[in-house]
């Protein structure tokens, strides 16, 4: 049973070298992976002097670094860590030990209900954290506490058939609705976090990060519930015609007259076009439904081959 510990890193030459000792020195049996993301100071040669196995992803972002270690490792567990040194290593004994056992899919390190909030000095990542959790609860039906953590334990069918599109720190959120969509098991385990060690200094722009993750979670809910998204956008519009049309139609009971022809015809407009747009969402959903039976078919051909393996 190979466990592989993915470690996505730009410039964090302040604490890599910690991270990959302390991943080690917990779980000697496991491979430690770390991805250099054009790093301009000296992480890449920190980690290789700590032993880990260092490969260069040149596409910048996290999602992209991301993408290439899925695609690239085989493994029967993963745990993927930052390198900020923020998370416990320690913690993930318990993250592997729940994978390999088939508990489940992806496991979470719930930060948010442990120590989060107190050692996390920038208030609107609070703030965000909080809203991101809140829309993905809403929207997918989910209780999960932690959405964004940096800290996650996968299983060879995840890692392969996860479809990766984000190219930045949405991708914790992409990770997360995938799993609920498709009915992988996850469990959140709550871990200890810790505020970055003085002197290094955090990737995430909190407005334009922030931005991109809100515009992902938008984009899912149209692509993962395309019938629910679509029917909303139709009964707006409709809302917005009868507001027009109600006045016209009680003044002819009235009169007898039918007022404001051209407001009348751009009325019918708007309902012809939310009536496409709500059949829009009903072809989607049936092709999201295919699509699911699909990922089903190529679950099962993912477990023969590990078998084979």
């Amino acid at each position: 049973m190979k466990t592989a510990i993915l470690i996505p890193c730009y410039n964090e030459e302040k604490t890599i070298k910690k991270v990959v000792d302390d991943f080690k020195r917990v779980m000697p049996h496991a491979e430690v992976y770390v991805y250099d993301n054009n790093s301009t100071d000296s992480s890449n040669a920190l980690a290789k002097e700590a032993g880990a196995i260092v490969r260069q992803e040149y596409n910048q972002g996290k999602g992209n670094v991301i993408k290439s270690m899925f695609r690239q490792i085989d493994a029967n567990c993963y745990i993927m860590v930052d390198a900020d040194d923020t998370y416990p290593a320690e913690a993930a004994l318990e993250f592997e030990k729940i994978v390999l056992n088939g508990q489940a899919d992806m496991v979470i390190g719930d930060r948010l209900s442990s120590t989060y909030f107190t050692e996390n000095d920038r208030m609107f990542h609070n703030t965000g954290n909080k809203l991101v959790r809140r829309l993905i609860n809403l929207f997918f039906k989910s209780d999960l506490k932690d959405i964004m953590t940096g800290m996650r334990a996968f299983s060879y069918n995840f890692v392969k058939s996860f479809p990766i599109s984000s190219k930045n720190f949405e991708i914790e959120t992409e990770m997360t609705v995938f799993a609920l969509m498709n009915n992988f098991k996850i469990m959140e385990i709550p871990i200890d976090y810790k505020n970055r060690m003085e002197g290094s200094e955090s990737k995430l722009n909190t407005y334009k990060d922030g931005y991109e993750v809100i515009s992902m979670i938008f984009a899912l809910v149209r692509d993962e519930k395309p019938l629910l998204f679509f029917s909303l956008i139709s009964f707006i519009l409709l809302i917005i015609a009868g507001i027009y049309f109600f006045p016209i139609l009680f003044k002819f009971f009235s009169t007898g007259y039918v007022l404001k022809i051209p407001t009348l015809i751009a009325i019918s407009t708007v309902v012809i076009i939310a009536t496409i747009i709500f059949f829009t969402g009903v072809i989607l959903h049936v092709l999201k439904k295919q699509h699911a039976d699909n990922l089903e078919y190529h679950l099962i051909l993912l477990n023969k081959l590990k078998e084979k393996k």
